[in-house]
């Protein structure tokens, strides 16, 4: 018996195993999106609300920290080919129900995230609360969904110049 290689999927981070997560489904059978969930629960605050009360003189005035996006674990990682990318993007209710957002718009994960030295490569969501109130995210919600890409090089492409060396957001180090 010939033994199927595994082309692409998610796994689930070795810290969260035995902890109930679920791989991803698509929820449709013409879904282009896996649904990513939230590995624990985790609050994400206000950013009106922190802003307002900086101005107030209250909580704190660093611009920085009330403007940092949330990373919220899904306990996951993926493997694919080489020449795939897993973009990562907000679910259409999040903006609309939730006031949730994405900031850097798209996440991506490149294919040799996978095993990083640095964190085994668990994804992350960064999510921003635009809202006025606080948000909880409670474990098992799903918070963002994930579209495997192939990706093109143009002619002058040299294949990079050095393997990873570490997790999340490293590549630009």
């Amino acid at each position: 018996m010939k033994k199927v290689m595994a082309k692409r999927g998610f796994e689930i981070v070795s810290s969260y195993k035995d902890q109930g997560i679920n791989l991803p489904q698509r929820q449709t059978t013409s879904a282009a999106g896996y649904d990513i969930e939230a590995a624990e629960k985790v609050l994400l605050p206000s950013f009106w609300s922190a802003a307002v009360k900086a101005a107030a003189g209250e909580g704190t005035s660093d611009l920085a920290k009330i403007t940092q996006p949330t990373l919220v674990p899904t306990g996951l990682k993926v493997y694919m080919p080489h020449d795939e990318y897993l973009q990562i993007i907000s679910r259409s209710s999040n903006p609309w129900k939730r006031n949730l957002t994405l900031p850097n718009g798209v996440g991506i994960i490149d294919s040799d995230y996978y095993n990083n030295a640095n964190n085994e490569g668990h994804i992350y969501v960064q999510l921003l609360n635009f809202g006025l109130e606080d948000v909880v995210i409670e474990k098992g919600e799903r918070i963002a969904q994930g579209i495997f890409t192939p990706y093109l090089k143009t002619d002058q492409d040299s294949g990079g110049l050095k393997e990873r060396s570490g997790g999340f957001g490293s590549s630009g180090q």
